[in-house]
């Protein structure tokens, strides 16, 4: 459910957290499912699909209707060789898009490490800032220490995305990442942000080999110890496609996979391109934990010629290569 800001009422219900996000405070009691809309012209997966403004316009409301809980709206593609917009160009190619979908009544995501592009989307209305550098360049954290409402997930990479893939030498992958994610974490709260408007991604496919990206699935567990809930985003990423032989564009069974599998090992929020048949997958696993609740708590599919009307988990209110994207 999302809460109105400011509603009285504590942080955790039972012994989930709450994400902070802007206009909204979602309960993450429940896996939350974040649909994609990449405005850029080079994504690794579908990218020049949603570049026209209507045509990303149109993609969010059909997000929505696949029953997508968080829209995420990214202008820079990070996979390896892509070529960074300028600022303005990035805020060309998202604002059209997100100054539809804060119309829409769920929480919206800017995808950017840019400290212009937040500060242009959080003035459109944007809620989370979803940013692979974790407000690592400069003016990034102090920007949103000052805003004090909107979200953040804060991701593990190292270096940049044009050479990370030669930076994988861990000695021990999933302990390093979640001490790496417990110090910034640290630092970003030290500077301002409350500790409830965080949450945190392992960085599935950056500076990460195959072999490294399945250990941190495999023991994604010992990341819950850092005490934020876990954002994970294995949609259609080159893991993905090295285990099942598939390319980018059939990879949406083994992602699905990925993503129920990380749900079932602690993340509360799942970042997706294929939104309806991981809602779907979720269902029945909610179906299986709770069968006497019924059919579960996300969408069900929508009815033919209209969206399908909020059940309990989608309940809103405005309140307080590859590899990835």
């Amino acid at each position: 459910m999302f809460m109105a800001d400011g509603a009285e009422g504590p942080v955790f219900h039972g012994a989930a957290p709450v994400w902070q996000a802007g206009r909204f405070t979602i309960d993450l009691a429940e896996p939350r499912v974040m649909g994609i809309v990449n405005v850029t012209p080079d994504s690794f997966s579908d990218g020049g699909r949603y570049t026209e403004a209507d045509a990303a316009r149109r993609h969010c409301d059909a997000l929505l209707e696949q029953g997508a809980q968080i829209l995420d709206i990214g202008g820079e593609s990070t996979r390896p060789g892509a070529r960074a917009p300028s600022p303005d160009e990035e805020c060309a190619r998202v604002l059209p898009a997100l100054r539809h979908a804060v119309t829409l009544g769920v929480p919206v995501s800017v995808d950017t490490s840019e400290p212009s592009v937040m500060q242009a989307a959080l003035e459109a209305g944007a809620d989370i800032v979803n940013d692979v550098r974790s407000l690592r360049r400069p003016g990034a954290l102090a920007l949103l220490a000052a805003h004090g409402s909107a979200g953040v997930c804060l991701m593990h990479m190292r270096g940049e995305p044009g050479g990370m893939d030669a930076q994988t030498d861990y000695a021990d992958v999933v302990a390093e990442v979640r001490d790496w994610l417990a110090s910034r974490l640290a630092e970003v709260v030290a500077a301002g942000l409350a500790p409830r408007r965080v949450v945190l991604d392992p960085g599935i496919g950056f500076a990460k080999t195959r072999e490294q990206d399945l250990e941190m699935l495999r023991r994604q567990g010992e990341l819950l110890a850092v005490g934020r809930p876990l954002l994970a985003g294995w949609s259609r990423k080159r893991t993905v496609g090295m285990v099942t032989g598939r390319p980018v564009g059939e990879r949406q069974a083994g992602s699905v996979a990925a993503a129920l599998l990380a749900v079932q090992h602690g993340a509360r929020v799942v970042r997706v391109h294929d939104v309806a048949a991981t809602v779907d997958a979720l269902r029945v696993w909610q179906a299986v934990q709770a069968p006497r609740a019924g059919a579960g708590n996300l969408h069900a599919p929508p009815p033919a010629g209209g969206a399908a009307p909020p059940g309990p988990a989608t309940q809103c209110g405005p309140t307080e290569e590859d590899p990835a994207r």
